[in-house]
């Protein structure tokens, strides 16, 4: 049974390096699908892998292939999406990787957003785990995004902006048609001093269960600024082991 993950929360909160992290220590545990559902594109980055093409860009040459001519008009368009689908996707000795990319048209992203739905369907049955690196905000969840998926993270730092972000996608969650069986669970990201008063008070009356703490960790900034992949962070990291530990608190195995 393939366990889906979808990492979420407002942008710059760490949703890319977490996401990458999980990817990396659960493909010592099985066959990993990563999605970058980020129009952004960083996920491949930090994962250190090339990207050979997104789900927006094979969109948009087949558009151009039906309206050219180049496809006849009798063939199954449905047949040929699902392989340029598959071709676009990096695959590793340790996971997969499917990259959403930039959408079709300017400001719509609709097209692009339910082929990587319909393309997580059909290939996460071939995973043990999929893990979803969503778009900053709200709109992957009320566009219908993000569907049937099992436990859904919704990351913060320690700012009330970040928090608030992650009550509104709890509360969106339960007034759309999206499943998420196990549950949103909140990540608090980017810790200096343990948790301020007022945020800790705040997720206390928000009904959040916070599954995980997660402290400030310099390695990652210094990977970063190096242009390395996260997935070379040490295995005794402060950000690494939190990680590994929020899996265990899930019961992810």
């Amino acid at each position: 049974m393939t366990i889906t993950i979808a990492v979420t929360g407002k942008g710059g909160v760490g949703k890319t390096a977490i996401s990458a992290v999980l990817v990396d220590f659960l493909s010592s545990k099985g066959i990993v699908l990563a999605v970058d559902a980020d129009p952004s594109t960083n996920l491949n980055d930090a994962l250190g892998v090339s990207l050979k093409s997104t789900v927006g860009k094979t969109r948009e040459k087949m558009a151009g292939d039906i309206k050219s001519g180049r496809i006849a008009m009798d063939v199954s368009k449905q047949e040929i999406l699902d392989a340029r689908i598959h071709e676009s996707l990096v695959e590793t000795e340790r996971f997969d990787l499917l990259a959403m990319g930039r959408p079709e048209g300017p400001g719509c992203y609709c097209a692009a957003n339910h082929m990587i739905r319909f393309s997580i369907d059909k290939l996460a049955k071939n995973y043990d785990y999929v893990v979803m690196d969503c778009e900053a905000g709200l709109e992957h969840i009320s566009r219908q995004t993000t569907q049937d998926i099992d436990f859904l993270l919704a990351v913060t730092d320690p700012t009330m902006r970040g928090l608030n972000t992650a009550k509104r996608l709890q509360q969106l969650i339960g007034e759309m048609r999206t499943s998420v069986k196990a549950g949103v669970f909140l990540v608090l990201n980017r810790l200096k001093n343990g948790i301020p008063p007022a945020i800790e008070d705040e997720i206390r009356k928000s009904g959040l269960i916070l599954v995980a703490t997660i402290p400030e960790d310099f390695e990652i900034t210094e990977l970063d600024i190096k242009g390395e992949p996260l997935t070379k962070l040490p295995l005794d990291s402060k950000f690494r082991r939190s990680v590994q530990e929020m899996l265990f608190r899930l019961k992810i195995r």
